[in-house]
């Protein structure tokens, strides 16, 4: 009776190892029952019924998948070797395990024969060039191709594009012809532009000591003039009061003989010539003179 209920205990303890499961986060389970598919289940334990139910656990994460070197004819009829990689998420489980076999190997495949219709319709040069675009074209046709698969893909990169050895080394000396060309003509452009700033710099210095020699001379000629403004004023007031005095009869023959020797030796500096006083006026120096320094002049009016 103690055997059979051990044996009873060994196969209840058998059995409920074999029907629990244990599905990761990241997992969801397929559950077939006689090989048919019965159900998904999410991550946590799960109950199947042994020898009768089987579980088979796929990993939801996002992949990369390599997509191995191969060569590939340009439009220009040139070989070059192109290798990508793929990343990719299974969206149904159902779909991935049911609808195709060795799902690997059919994206590879796949993604092989799209690099070489999208590369050969592509030059060399926009080969090398359009990485973006190759990208994008091969993204969009693995993706509504692994569709019915249940699968996404997320991103394709082209890893390289190798093109053969002579063409790599012609286009090399080609880069460098090209960039020494641009040092070239960068190293004209510059002295050519050092030259008009020079140029440019002389130009404006020239015009600014232009600009300070006439501001100099007009300074001087406003200085000049205003000394002549001056003294002229000065000469002016005082044959205006010797004017006045001889017509008030207020003048003296020492003011009149005074303005006679400076004006006579003024016009002898000036003009190195000789200056004669008129007749009228020498009549008047005379009259003064028979007056005895009265300090009246008599004038045409009141002699």
């Amino acid at each position: 009776m103690d055997a059979v209920i051990y044996v009873l205990a060994l196969v209840v303890i058998v059995f409920g190892s074999m029907a629990i499961k244990t599905v990761q986060q990241y997992e969801r389970g397929l559950i077939e029952r006689w090989g048919k598919y019965q159900r998904t289940v999410g991550p946590g334990i799960q109950f199947i019924v042994p020898f009768i139910e089987t579980i088979n656990r796929l990993d939801m994460r996002e992949r990369v998948m390599d997509v191995p070197p191969q060569e590939v004819i340009c439009k220009d009829n040139v070989v070059v070797t192109v290798d990508a990689v793929i990343y990719y998420e299974i969206t149904d489980p159902v779909k991935v395990v049911y609808n195709v076999a060795q799902f690997r190997i059919a994206a590879i495949k796949l993604a092989q024969t799209n690099l070489r219709n999208i590369i050969g319709d592509m030059e060399l040069d926009q080969t090398l060039t359009s990485r973006d675009t190759i990208n994008v074209n091969l993204k969009t046709v693995l993706d509504e191709a692994t569709d019915s698969w249940g699968v996404r893909v997320t991103r394709v990169e082209i890893q390289k594009i190798d093109p053969p050895a002579d063409i790599t080394e012609a286009m090399h000396r080609q880069m460098k012809a090209e960039r020494l060309k641009r040092a070239t003509i960068l190293d004209a452009e510059g002295a050519r532009q050092a030259e008009i700033n020079k140029a440019e710099g002389d130009r404006q210095a020239q015009i600014l000591r232009a600009e300070g020699e006439a501001i100099a001379i007009k300074t001087v000629a406003d200085a000049t003039k205003y000394e002549k403004l001056t003294v002229a004023e000065g000469e002016r007031q005082a044959i205006k009061k010797v004017y006045d005095g001889i017509h008030e009869g207020n003048a003296d023959d020492q003011v009149l003989s005074v303005k006679y020797i400076d004006a006579f030796k003024e016009g002898i500096q000036n003009n190195s010539k000789i200056v004669v006083l008129p007749l009228e006026f020498s009549e008047l120096l005379s009259g003064l003179r028979a007056q005895g320094g009265t300090g009246k002049l008599k004038t045409r009016d009141n002699k």
